[in-house]
Parts: structure tokens; C-alpha cells; sequence
């Protein structure tokens, strides 16, 4: 918001300098306004943007720092066919030197399969290669793409440089040529152990489907978690349980050099979005639909950075994208779609939409009736939560890698309404079924310690707990209040110390440090932290009205 007060400021500044200056001869002053009003709401990548540009013809013809806004800007509005044909037309080719407009030209080539021309501009990009280390990586990778596209062999200068990102290309240039060891590729692409590679399942899936092994494709996702998959993964399971493998084909495949670059550019995408540089993103994410266009659930990631920027106009727009014919993501666009009003403001308003349109799904899958029980919860709906919960476990054989999962979130359910048999019962049941899992270990341990039951047994599964997870901030919370619970004052500090570093805005964690500073005699200090937690949003009023009372009468009658 700053910046844009500064951009306007400078734009009157610019504009009355053009009136009381002798440049005004070689500068319209509207053209001027123009251009800085494009700045100005190229903020938003809006199409007013492209409406100002559009009318400064002046200085499109006479200035580099014009141009090069215009591409991006025609870009980020999804018409990278006109930023192309800009770029060709531009008479002074000065003004067009730069990584996006040679980038823009090389993909041009690529989209066209004219390799040899793609070669004589990826010389004009391979000049900017140093100057950034993803320029770096797009110019060397489109290097190996355009040889392996032309000549058929894979002609690698980067080896391991990259680590994944240097796999996933090898994966898919030996994808494309069809060769032996492609499998092998995707199974050391796939075994990263990391959250991305669950994609990669996907390509690997779209590989054998080509190959006619639907078992195997199939056999692939046996082990995945149906109710945590990614959307991708999930709306993949689908079709191959229905034997839906065209589907698969009709949006990727890997013997079409676009859809590969298509996926590079994404990739590219995904990175700018983790550093947060979301302009750079959607410019990347465009040139990645632009390659193709056929793989719409990417634009999930184009959404999410909307979203991330709050431009819910503009999230909801690609939203639109999603529709009934594919549930999985449509119900992703209803989850966004609630998210939206609830950052608007409207909790309420934002809870009726996603029940309205969770009960307008005739027969919805166990994930989403799975992810309807988390977000009511999270409404703290504690009953209807129960209700899905309930719902789902009667569906599931109880042997089911994720029975135990749903056993533990209807138990904290049943916790927060106070049915604390009901809870306990279904938190065993699930310790029965997966012993040791770290979070159910801490919610029944800590359940216990509020109610001064079972201290001995709590600490001692809140010990397992902490081993396994040692750096989990709840289960370091936990831990240490049970520590204080059970007179360990000195090592309860310790790790009390280490949750408020980690949770530094959670007034339950700020709450049982200040009260192990009191009891250490560190009244100053106990003090600070009571007040501190009165001072946070999130703090419940019945909770400040127990700080209010520590804060005159110290801790003696709180246990």
C-alpha cells in the first residue's frame, strides 16, 4: 500500500515536472501520466494496467523501462501472444534486451517447434544466466530442452547441481525419448522424501498409463493416505479407480515438448511463490498455461497466490475454473471460497456457504466428508464434527491406515464438548490401533494433567511424545507443565522458555510460563507474561478473567 502512495506521489511530481520543464518537447504529458498510472495499478495486474499502457504509443517507441513493464504486464493478463508480437515489432531492439523478452522469444520457438531459431535466441538469454541463480537455472534447462527436442538425445551440462530439480528434468527428457530407464527415473523422483514429490506420482502414473500397465499405475497409490493426499494425487486415484485413463493423457504427457516446458515453467512458479515474489510467480505460472493450457488444476497455484496477496476478487475468478465435473477440485474452490468470506470478516456467513455447498454434493467421498469434519471443527461445530467423524468411521474397516486418525479427531471433539469418556475411549482406541503416535500421546496426557488424573502415566507417554517429536511446540508445552504439575520447576522453565520462543502468540503456552515464574519467585517476570497474554487477540475472556486474578493474588489458589 506504501509503495503504491509513493508511485502516485512521484507521478504528480513527474507530471508537474513536465509542465514547467523544457523535456515536455520530447514528452506528451498524458503519455507520462499514462505510464505511471499503468505502474501504479500494474500493482494489482489488473487490465487497467493494460489500458494505460496501451495509450502511450510515444513512449512505447522511445523507452526500455516502458516496454519491459508492458510485456509483464500483458503477461501477468494471460496475453502472452501479444507480448510476443510486441517484442517483434519493436523497432529499436534496444529496448527489448532484456532475460523476460528473449525468454518470451526462445518459448515462442518452443511453442512452434522451430528449434533452430529457438537456439539463436537462447544465445541473446544465456547472457543474463549470471545475474540470478533462477535465470540461471531457466537458461541452462531450456539449453538441454531445445537440444534433447531437436537432436533426441539428452545432452546434460548441469549433472546434479540442482539436486531434485536436476532429477525431475532428467526424469522427463527420458521420459520423452521413451527410454529404458525412465522407470527407474520416476521410482528415485518419487522416493524423495519430501511433500513435492507426491506430483510426481502423477507423472509417474501418466507414464505407465502410456506404457498400457494400469496395474502398476494403480499399485502405485496403494500406500497413499486417501484423506491427506494432495489434490493432484487424489483427483489421480480417482480416475484410475474408475479406469479413467484418458483423462490422464488429455492434460500431460511426456512425449509433447510443451507440456514438458509447460511443467518446467510451473516448477518455476512454485519457487518464486515460496520466496514469496508472487508478481514473478504468476508471470511464470501465464508462460507455463501459455505452453499448456490443457493442465488446468495448476491453476490451484495461481489461487493460492491471489490469495495469499488478498486479491479475492481475483482468486475467485480462477476459482471459476473448478467445476462440478471434477469433485475433488471443485471442492477445493468451495474450501477457498469459504476461506475468503472468513477473511472477509463474516465467519458465520463464511460457515453457511461451505455447509450449503457441502450438502448440495450427492454422494460425497470419505476425503471430503473427512476435510467437512476438520473445518467445522475448526468452526469449533464440535457435534456436527461428530457427526462426519462418526460417518466416515462406519464406512472404514477398522484396520484401515487411517481409522486410527479419525478415532483421534472425534475424541478431541468429544474433549471439547466435556464428554471426557467419550473421549478418552476413542484416544485409547486409537493409541490400540497405532501405539507411540506422538499427537494422540500428547492430547490424552495433556487431557489427563487438566483434570489431575493419571499424572504418572501422562508423563510418561508425554516423555514417548517428546522423543519422537522433540522440537513439536505443544508436546514441549505439555511436557512442561506436566513437569510443574509434578514439581519439576527448574526443567519445566526450561522447556517452557523453548514454547514461548516457538508459539510467542499463544496465550495458553504464555500462561503456564508466567506461572512457573512464579513459582521460581521471578514475580517481575510472571507479571510481564500475565499482562502480556491480557494483551493478545486471542486470548478468551474467561481465561483474562483468571490472569486478572493471578495478577492480584499471584498463582496460590490456582493449581
Amino acid at each position: 500500500m506504501l509503495s503504491k502512495i509513493y508511485k502516485i506521489t512521484f507521478l504528480f511530481c513527474l507530471i508537474f515536472f513536465f509542465q514547467n520543464n523544457s523535456y515536455s518537447k520530447n514528452f506528451d504529458k498524458k503519455n507520462v501520466y499514462n505510464y505511471f498510472s499503468a505502474l501504479v495499478s500494474l500493482d494489482n495486474n489488473s487490465i487497467e494496467s493494460l489500458n494505460y499502457f496501451n495509450s502511450s504509443k510515444q513512449l512505447k517507441e522511445s523507452h526500455q523501462s516502458y516496454i519491459k513493464k508492458y510485456i509483464f504486464s500483458l503477461v501477468l493478463n494471460e496475453k502472452v501472444n501479444k507480448a510476443i508480437r510486441e517484442i517483434k515489432i519493436t523497432k529499436n531492439k534496444k529496448f527489448t534486451d532484456f532475460f523476460e523478452a528473449h525468454l518470451l522469444l526462445v518459448l515462442d520457438s518452443i511453442k512452434k517447434n522451430d528449434y533452430k531459431k529457438g537456439f539463436g535466441y537462447l544465445g541473446d538469454l544465456k547472457q543474463y544466466e549470471e545475474k540470478e541463480t533462477f535465470e540461471f537455472m531457466i537458461s541452462n534447462f531450456l539449453e538441454e530442452y531445445i537440444s534433447l527436442f531437436n537432436y533426441k538425445k539428452i545432452k546434460s551440462n548441469l549433472d546434479d547441481q540442482f539436486g531434485k530439480m536436476s532429477l525431475i528434468n532428467r526424469t522427463l527428457q527420458s521420459c520423452y525419448l521413451g527410454h529404458s530407464n525412465t522407470e527407474s527415473f520416476f521410482e528415485n523422483l518419487t522416493n524423495f522424501n519430501d511433500e513435492g514429490n507426491s506430483r510426481y506420482l502423477f507423472f509417474y502414473a501418466n507414464y505407465l498409463i502410456d506404457q498400457n500397465n494400469h496395474l502398476k499405475a494403480k499399485n502405485i497409490f496403494k500406500d497413499v493416505d486417501p484423506l491427506n493426499s494432495t489434490l493432484l494425487i487424489a483427483q489421480a486415484k480417482k480416475w484410475i479407480d474408475k479406469g479413467n485413463y484418458d483423462d490422464f493423457r488429455s492434460i500431460f504427457s511426456c512425449k509433447n515438448s510443451n507440456d514438458i516446458i509447460g511443467e518446467f515453467l510451473f516448477i518455476i512458479s512454485n519457487l518464486y511463490s515460496t520466496e514469496d515474489e508472487m508478481e514473478k510467480s504468476n508471470f511464470y505460472f501465464n508462460l507455463s498455461n501459455y505452453l499448456n493450457p490443457k493442465f488446468k488444476f495448476n491453476l490451484t497455484l495461481l489461487a493460492e497466490n491471489y490469495f495469499q496477496k488478498e486479491e479475492f476478487t481475483k482468486s475467485k475468478k480462477v476459482l471459476k475454473n473448478f467445476d462440478k465435473k471434477n469433485e475433488i477440485y471443485y471442492w477445493y474452490r468451495v474450501k477457498k471460497i469459504a476461506q475468503i468470506i472468513d477473511k472477509e470478516k463474516n465467519k458465520e456467513k463464511s460457515f453457511n456457504y461451505i455447509k450449503t455447498k457441502f450438502n448440495e454434493i450427492e454422494k460425497p467421498s470419505i476425503k471430503i466428508i473427512y476435510e467437512m469434519g476438520n473445518i467445522v471443527k475448526g468452526f469449533e461445530k464440535y457435534d456436527l464434527s461428530i457427526k462426519y467423524y462418526t460417518e466416515i468411521l462406519s464406512k472404514l474397516d477398522p484396520s484401515s491406515i487411517i481409522y486410527a486418525d479419525v478415532l483421534y479427531r472425534r475424541g478431541g471433539s468429544y474433549e471439547r464438548i466435556g464428554n471426557e469418556k467419550k473421549a478418552d475411549e476413542d484416544l485409547l482406541k486409537s493409541l490400540e490401533l497405532n501405539p507411540d503416535e506422538p499427537h494422540v500421546l500428547n492430547y490424552l496426557a495433556y487431557s489427563w494433567l487438566e483434570r489431575n488424573i493419571n499424572l504418572e502415566k501422562s508423563m510418561e507417554m508425554l516423555e514417548v511424545a517428546f522423543n519422537k517429536k522433540s522440537e513439536d511446540p505443544y508436546i514441549i508445552d505439555s511436557l512442561g507443565w506436566g513437569m510443574y504439575l509434578t514439581g519439576r520447576y527448574e526443567e519445566a522453565e526450561i522447556l517452557l522458555q523453548k514454547a514461548v520462543q516457538l508459539m510467542p502468540l499463544d496465550p495458553i503456552v504464555n500462561d503456564h510460563y508466567a506461572d512457573i515464574l512464579w513459582k521460581l519467585n521471578k514475580n517481575l517476570q510472571a507479571n510481564y507474561f500475565w499482562n502480556y497474554v491480557l494483551n493478545l487477540e486471542t486470548t478468551e475472556n474467561e481465561m483474562k478473567d483468571k490472569i486478572k486474578e493471578k495478577l492480584i493474588l499471584g498463582i496460590q489458589n490456582h493449581s
